[in-house]
Order: structure tokens, then C-alpha cells, then sequence
């Protein structure tokens, strides 16, 4: 079982590189199902949900290779996933739907996990693979889609991220035009509807509400890299705003973390654009108002992160969680810590000001065991971070490494079994 030590540290400062996006990975990942050609990928990050990816691929039928962090995939005879453990446990496991059916008319596999931060369901994948002309069935925790895909006309109910990523990559292969109507704007959704273009997809509108298809007969090979998470590098700002940091994200988009930084901007943290990527500067000393919102509002993964941040800010600082039901599970580890945090259904109260004191806490999720590593900066002694399900090597490279190489007492040991 992994386990994090975390003592005060002092204000971080220095350069350090931002890590190729896992929420524009794991999409790209399940996209190379829909060729026979090589697909080159660079920049691939170490992350167990990558190497996840990598054994249902495989799974499915795809050969990999890998050399350092470059990844040649070929996919010559797709196969379902079915009954698998993998597929159960992971999230985006859901994601290799679109492509399996598109291109070979059907599909069978375990209905997908994750993270118990909320329902997630995956009815809106569902509802749309109907509507381009698939059969679906549910029965004893398996999905089985079969049919040809022909294009349509899908609204999402909801601008679900995961739902526009299937949909899209499925509809690359339809028999005629595909719009989709309340589509999900995320960078990683631009960047999934860039690499598919490469492949030779037809695609307009990515990054608007209205995405619109063109199917094509075959896809063919392509070289990509992905872009740098928007979530690492809002993570490792708000250390740098804890610290009173003077930190420079190489490689970072500011113009992919538009809400986060006018939150830090407000709160007095200094952000400004370098030709590197992002400059922080400063400490954040004002109370902060978020609420989390699909793009371009302020992100429910950037939610326990902030908190953090806002318990360190003289006066009341209030966030609204609108995404997930169950997002608040930070909030008893964070008070084991001393942070003065009140819960009303998707409103969290931050008293801000109170010091925090180490002590020892467990991950519940990815976001907040980051969260809680970034908490174990500011707090006074020693906190022992436990992460009995490996939450933080899911979506984070080393982060614990990363804040090291910027001057934060972190460090990773293993705890007995």
C-alpha cells in the first residue's frame, strides 16, 4: 500500500515540466481501436490507468510497443473486452464502446467503475449509440451493442464529457453525418476531434456545443501528442499559491485554465503567461467563491485542490459542487487536519485562517488525495498521506516528485501489506 510522508514545507519555487493530459490520453488510447494502422503517440505518462488502458487494449486485440515514453499501437483484428476485471475497475473502460462498434459492428463488456465520487452513469452513451442505428442490450453486468452505425442527430441530456468521446469516435466511422447537439467543450475533447483528423476523420465544430461528423470509410495511421494536463498544472498552482511559490509550469495552457486562475487571481496570486507556459507567484490571502460548472466553468476535479488553498484564507470562502454527488469525502480527512469545513448538501463553508496540524489521512479519491498532499504542506509537522487504492498514481506522474524537485518535503514509502 503506498504511502506519502508530507512535512511544512517552505515556499516552493523553480521550473518544473507538466505532464501530457490522462483525460486526453485515455480517449486517444481507446481511438487507435479504430484502424488497422500503426498509430505513433508521444509524451505517453507513466500513470496506472494508462497501463490499464494499455492491458484492455490488448485485451482487445491491439499490439503495443513501447519505447520510453513513445507508444506504437496496432489494432489488426478488434475484439470485445467482455467479462474483465479491468474493465469493472476502471472508469474509462467504457470509452473503447464507440470505437469496438464502429468498426466492427458490435461490442460486449463489463459496465465500467472508477472513482466513488457519484453515480456516472453511462446512459447517455447508450442513448446515442440507439440513435445511430445500435442494439442494446444489459443483462448480468455485461453491455452488448451490435448493428451498423448510421449517422444522426443526438442531443446529450447533459454536456457529458465521456458520452461526446464515444459518440464522436463512433460516429467517425457512420454512415453519413452525426451532430451532436449540448456536446462537452473540454480541451480534451478538442484534442481527442484533432488527433481523429489526423486519422483522417471529418469533424467541425470541436470545442462548441454543436459537433458535427462527417463518417468516412476507413481511418488511417497517425503520429500525435496529446496536451499537457490542465489538472497537474492547476494542482501544482495551487501549491505554489499555498507557499507563497514562485513556480514556473513548463509547458502549461493558461488558456485551458481560464477559471481556475481567475479564482487565484482574485484570491491575490499573481498568474501570468510565459513563453515556457505559467508563472505563479505569491500567496493566495482573500476568500474565494467557486462553483463547479462542465467547461469552460470552474472544473470538479480542480474542487479539493482549491478547498485547500481556501482554508488558508482569512474569511468564509463558499463552493457549490453541481457535478458529482459525492465530491465532498476530502472534507473529514481535511478536518483531521484542522481545517474548519461545514457540509450542506453540495455546499461546503470554509472558515479559512485556522493552522493545520499534521496527522494521518487517507485518500478517498484521486482529486483528493492530491488535495490532501497539498494540505500536508501548510500543516505544522508531520502528515502520513495512506492510499490504500493507489488513487494518486491513477492521474498524477510523481507528483509527490515533482513538489520535491520544487523544494516540498515530500517523499513516497511503502507500508507493510
Amino acid at each position: 500500500m503506498p504511502q506519502y510522508q508530507i512535512s511544512h514545507s517552505p515556499r516552493l519555487s523553480g521550473e518544473i515540466p507538466i505532464s501530457t493530459a490522462k483525460n486526453a490520453v485515455l480517449p486517444i488510447l481507446a481511438a487507435c481501436l479504430l484502424t488497422k494502422e500503426e498509430i505513433i503517440l508521444h509524451q505517453m505518462p507513466r500513470l496506472t490507468d494508462t497501463g490499464h488502458m494499455f492491458d484492455i487494449l490488448s485485451i482487445c486485440g491491439a499490439t503495443i510497443r513501447q519505447e520510453g515514453k513513445t507508444v506504437c499501437l496496432r489494432v489488426d483484428a478488434p475484439q470485445s473486452p467482455m467479462e474483465n476485471e479491468l474493465m469493472r475497475t476502471m472508469r474509462a473502460s467504457v470509452l473503447v464502446m464507440g470505437p469496438l462498434t464502429a468498426r466492427c459492428g458490435e461490442c460486449c463488456l463489463s459496465m465500467p467503475g472508477g472513482c466513488a465520487i457519484g453515480q456516472r452513469p453511462i446512459d447517455l452513451h447508450l442513448k446515442g449509440l440507439q440513435k445511430l442505428g445500435a442494439r442494446v442490450e444489459l443483462s448480468g453486468g455485461l453491455v452488448q451493442i451490435s448493428g451498423k452505425l448510421t449517422g444522426a442527430n443526438i442531443y446529450l441530456d447533459f454536456p457529458s464529457v465521456g458520452a461526446t468521446e464515444n459518440l464522436v469516435m463512433a460516429a467517425t466511422l457512420a454512415r453519413g453525418v452525426t451532430r451532436i447537439e449540448n456536446a462537452a467543450k473540454e480541451p480534451e475533447i478538442v484534442d481527442l476531434c484533432h488527433f481523429l483528423s489526423a486519422m483522417g476523420a471529418r469533424i467541425a465544430g470541436a470545442g462548441t456545443a454543436n459537433i458535427i461528423i462527417e463518417g468516412v470509410e476507413t481511418l488511417h495511421g497517425a503520429e500525435y501528442t496529446p496536451i499537457p494536463d490542465r489538472i497537474e498544472a492547476g494542482t501544482l498552482a495551487c501549491a505554489a499559491a499555498l507557499t507563497d511559490g514562485h513556480v514556473l509550469l513548463q509547458g502549461a495552457r493558461s488558456d485551458h485554465m481560464r477559471a481556475l486562475l481567475f479564482k487565484l487571481s482574485e484570491a491575490g496570486v499573481i498568474c501570468r503567461e510565459d513563453k515556457k507556459g505559467l508563472r505563479l507567484m505569491g500567496k493566495a490571502r482573500h476568500p474565494m467563491e467557486a462553483r463547479t460548472l462542465s467547461y469552460p466553468g470552474f472544473p470538479t476535479d480542480m474542487q479539493a485542490p482549491l478547498m485547500v488553498v481556501a482554508t488558508q484564507t482569512k474569511g468564509l470562502s463558499v463552493f457549490l459542487e453541481t457535478i458529482f454527488e459525492n465530491r465532498y469525502m476530502h472534507v473529514v480527512e481535511l478536518k483531521r487536519l484542522g481545517a474548519d469545513i461545514r457540509v450542506e448538501g453540495q455546499l461546503a463553508l470554509i472558515q479559512g485562517g485556522a493552522p493545520l496540524t499534521g496527522a494521518h489521512v487517507t485518500a478517498t479519491d484521486l482529486r483528493a488525495a492530491a488535495a490532501l498532499m497539498l494540505a500536508g504542506l501548510v500543516a505544522q509537522g508531520q502528515t502520513i498521506l495512506s492510499d490504500p487504492a493507489g488513487h494518486l498514481m491513477r492521474g498524477y506522474e510523481a507528483l509527490e516528485e515533482k513538489l520535491r524537485l520544487l523544494g516540498a518535503n515530500t517523499g513516497r514509502i511503502e507500508a507493510s501489506p
